[in-house]
């Protein structure tokens, strides 16, 4: 089988390309020209420019931060999104009662009016990444003490944050990568009026649950459905009846086709961050230090929990996904000892 092929973007937008089988590295935006010969070679039929450009709509404009911690893809020109569903869920649980069990049973609005209202919910678009290295360390010297090299370094920062170039609705900020060795300028645009569209009930949203969870081939449901709306002139906006659905510079279309062995595929997303690089000894003290500890404490959270939310439909309703969340870093890091 052909090397599987993943293009992840992270909150912070870092680009990877990383082949399970061979090419493994962490790849920047501005460095995707590099490889597009040999991603093309693999059966990519895109261009890079087609997956991240700034003077035109690109694959980055229909992939979004969700919540400040998941991934989103815009799915139509009327602002539609799809997430997993536990990244929906707990906005699914916020909505749910007694009376309406969204969690248990499901949502699906009939129509924009029944879309469900998220405050506090955000969804952010990437609009350019600039590299600021030079900007950054410019006047940072090797015999500087920590302290003077981080001042030095939060100077710079500040100073390419104030004179960035952007519009009034955009967000600046400026990330390091390696170490501090390198930094990035993000220049984002956050959208704040986000509406629950649908989703399958917990049953299926969640199906496989522990056992399934960070495993692969997955048998859940794990989607849930959101739309992003803006003011009338398409920028962001607070929640009002008057917003309208947002209208992307470009978004996913579906194929009904099916797949086939050997298909070129490429995930592109927010997976958060890498520990690819960490050395041995971080590895030893992840393995046989802190992952224990972690564990130990969940195992307890999880068991009062489970006994608590078994004997009581409303604690149900409060603490399920507070529950799934807490269970989510616990395979993680059961997962991580076993290696």
């Amino acid at each position: 089988m052909k090397p599987f092929q993943k293009l992840f973007l992270l909150p912070v937008l870092l680009f990877f390309l990383s082949p399970l089988l061979a090419n493994e590295g962490m790849w920047l935006p501005l460095l995707l020209k590099l490889n597009e010969q040999e991603m093309q070679s693999m059966g990519m039929k895109m261009s890079a420019e087609d997956i991240y450009s700034v003077n035109r709509g690109s694959l980055k404009d229909a992939i979004v931060l969700f919540g400040g911690g998941c991934t989103g893809s815009i799915i139509s020109q009327d602002g539609l999104l799809i997430t997993n569903h536990h990244c929906g869920r707990g906005r699914i649980q916020a909505h749910t009662t007694l009376e309406n069990d969204y969690m248990g049973q499901g949502f699906w609005a009939k129509d924009r009016s029944g879309e469900l209202s998220n405050p506090g919910l955000t969804v952010t678009f990437l609009s350019r990444m600039d590299d600021v290295t030079k900007a950054i360390l410019s006047n940072v010297t090797p015999d500087m003490d920590p302290a003077t090299r981080q001042s030095t370094i939060d100077q710079n920062i500040s100073r390419v944050i104030n004179t960035a170039e952007k519009e009034a609705h955009e967000d600046v900020t400026v990330r390091s990568f390696y170490d501090g060795n390198q930094y990035f300028m993000l220049v984002t645009v956050t959208y704040r009026d986000i509406r629950l569209v649908g989703a399958p009930p917990d049953a299926i949203g969640s199906f496989g649950h522990d056992t399934d969870n960070w495993e692969w081939p997955r048998h859940g449901g794990d989607f849930s459905l959101f739309r992003v709306y803006a003011g009338a002139d398409n920028l962001p906006a607070d929640y009002s009846a008057d917003n309208v659905p947002f209208q992307p510079k470009r978004h996913l279309k579906i194929s009904t086709k099916g797949i086939a062995p050997d298909d070129f595929t490429l995930v592109f997303g927010f997976p958060g961050r890498t520990n690819e690089y960490l050395p041995a000894s971080a590895v030893r003290e992840i393995v046989e230090v802190t992952d224990p500890i972690r564990i130990a404490f969940r195992d307890r959270s999880l068991a009062i929990l489970d006994r608590n939310i078994r004997r009581d439909p409303e604690i149900k309703i409060k603490y399920i996904a507070h529950m799934a969340g807490i269970s989510n870093g616990w395979k993680k890091w059961k997962g991580e000892i076993q290696g």
